[in-house]
């Protein structure tokens, strides 16, 4: 009976670590540069689907940061930004962060940062 029971642990956590690794490899980045008062990226196209962002700080600001949000929503209330395209630290001069993983569904969404005022870009999702 241990055998068995042992036998079945293993074979769930097999399991899990696949799934784990499926997941991730589905996920793709989108990196994003800001220079003083912009991004280089003025417009994005992707498809539908898993994304981690990048975002560089190319002596735009002592910090910077990245909002998303869907396009037709009002960007200036945080209640309508998309939490897990934030950064997980602010970006400091010099540096690259990353976002958490976002699902975007097909749409448009615009895309900026408060910290280093840049305008609104479009990201359109197929």
């Amino acid at each position: 009976m241990k055998k068995v029971i042992s036998i079945l642990v293993i074979a769930l956590a097999f399991s899990l670590n696949t799934n784990a690794q499926d997941t991730m490899a589905s996920v793709k980045t989108i990196s994003l540069e800001q220079t003083k008062g912009e991004f280089v990226q003025k417009a994005l196209t992707v498809n539908e689907g898993t994304y981690v962002f990048e975002v560089s700080n190319n002596h735009a600001a002592k910090e910077v940061g990245l909002v998303l949000v869907q396009k037709g929503k009002d960007a200036s209330k945080p209640e309508n930004h998309i939490k897990t395209a934030y950064v997980t630290t602010v970006v400091k001069d010099g540096e690259t962060q990353k976002t958490n993983a976002t699902t975007l569904a097909k749409g448009e969404y615009v895309y900026f940062c408060p910290l280093n005022p840049t305008p609104q870009y479009t990201l359109t999702v197929q």
